[in-house]
């Protein structure tokens, strides 16, 4: 605990300002009246960076829970946390495990098994829910029709009497919105809860990276757990609100060789794990690049899913790691289009070990330009073909099946 106050004691940003925001109204619809015995529950709302964006605005009007998980959302029972107005947020102003207070209410005490994120659709009026390509201007984000009803969320929770749970939605703006090949683009929410309480992994990638698409992922077997984006001005990086275990830590930048640190721990929902600092920044080597495209389709077609493709490395036996990924085009000219650039260099390997800063990064020439690439979507069965490209761009097509 001494290692997790001091920590913050030094901190430049304010990862957790939210928390001293003035709380919202709440406006109950269920669930908290009768005389019972309540608790209270807060919600705030973070976010992993967005690929490709300036920013991926997306409008809240309301946070709403139920006991039953089979509950429509016009049953008596919900309990609302109500923003009114409606608040419109930019997620990537809620980097690197910066909050958003979405408010709190009383809530009665029980076993709670659905929780819906309520969005705002766009109108006429203006655009609530929109995105700014890099360089671009602000485009609309096509939101499906579940949003007003609320975005289901997969989390179980308990309230006790008089006492407080603090839940936090990861809203990944990365996997969240699907590029179209006819210039729009649709919102397809991903987002889960994590925890409140404040631990993780952080570190400093060397300013001269800053500016090349820098990104950092905490991952376990190849699954993307949590990412960030390096502090502009400062390359301070901080992957944050991660369940106790180890982690591969995956550093990747445009026109630069990958750099993975294996086996990091988090030891509890209170350490930190520094990786490294100002005076001994990562850095990655200068890397050509090229390039694996295709289409992932599904079949049948889906009007809520999307595939992903992703390119993967193996070092060895372990660990293996995802270097990049990207939601598949579902547009109609082409379907299923997707294009993932890939460093050919070697990418450059070093174990967490002690801690002992700095951490020695190697070249692994044998692994250098090869990949699995991988398509998957939900409810879909995951399908995986190796490519070596260290030559040339390659192609690879997907059809993927229940």
């Amino acid at each position: 605990m001494k290692k997790f106050d001091n920590y913050f004691k030094s901190k430049s940003i304010a990862w957790l300002m939210a928390s001293s925001l003035a709380l919202l109204v709440a406006g109950c619809g269920g669930g908290g009246g009768g005389g019972a015995a309540t608790g209270t529950l807060g919600v705030s709302l973070t976010d992993a960076p967005a690929c490709g964006f300036d920013a991926v605005n997306v409008t809240v009007n309301k946070v709403r829970v139920h006991q039953s998980s089979s509950a429509s959302d016009t049953d008596a029972g919900w309990t609302d946390i109500t923003l009114n107005p409606a608040r419109k947020i930019n997620l990537l102003n809620l980097n690197n495990g910066v909050l958003d207070n979405l408010g709190e209410t009383p809530l009665a005490a029980g076993h709670y098994t659905q929780l819906r994120l309520v969005l705002d659709p766009n109108t006429s009026a203006g655009l609530t829910n929109s995105v700014v390509p890099s360089g671009g201007v602000e485009t609309a984000l096509v939101t499906p029709s579940a949003v007003q009803s609320g975005i289901k969320l997969i989390n179980e929770f308990d309230v006790a009497s008089g006492q407080r749970v603090d839940l936090v939605l990861d809203f990944d703006a990365c996997k969240s919105v699907v590029k179209r090949g006819n210039g729009t683009y649709a919102l397809k929410p991903v987002i889960k809860v994590v925890p409140f309480v404040l631990n993780g992994i952080d570190g400093f990638v060397d300013t001269a990276l800053l500016g090349n698409s820098v990104l950092v992922t905490a991952q376990q077997n190849g699954a993307v757990v949590q990412s960030t984006a390096p502090n502009a001005q400062t390359g301070e990086f901080f992957l944050g609100r991660l369940v106790p275990g180890n982690y591969d830590v995956v550093l990747t930048a445009g026109s630069h060789a990958t750099a993975v640190i294996a086996s990091v721990p988090v030891a509890s929902t209170t350490s930190i794990a520094i990786l490294s600092n100002t005076a001994m920044p990562i850095t990655l080597p200068v890397s050509s690049t090229h390039i694996v495209s295709g289409t992932a389709t599904l079949n049948p077609t889906s009007s809520t899913e999307a595939a992903y493709v992703a390119a993967k490395q193996t070092f060895g036996t372990a660990p293996i790691v995802t270097v990049k990924f990207v939601a598949a085009d579902d547009s109609t000219s082409p379907p299923g289009a997707y294009t993932l650039t890939l460093p050919v260099g070697a990418p450059m390997l070093g174990q967490y070990g002690t801690g002992t800063l700095p951490i020695q990064l190697v070249a692994q020439a044998g692994v250098a330009g090869k990949y699995t690439v991988e398509a998957s979507a939900t409810g879909y069965q995951t399908q995986s073909v190796i490519k070596d490209i260290p030559a040339a761009d390659a192609t690879q097509n997907f059809t993927l099946v229940p």
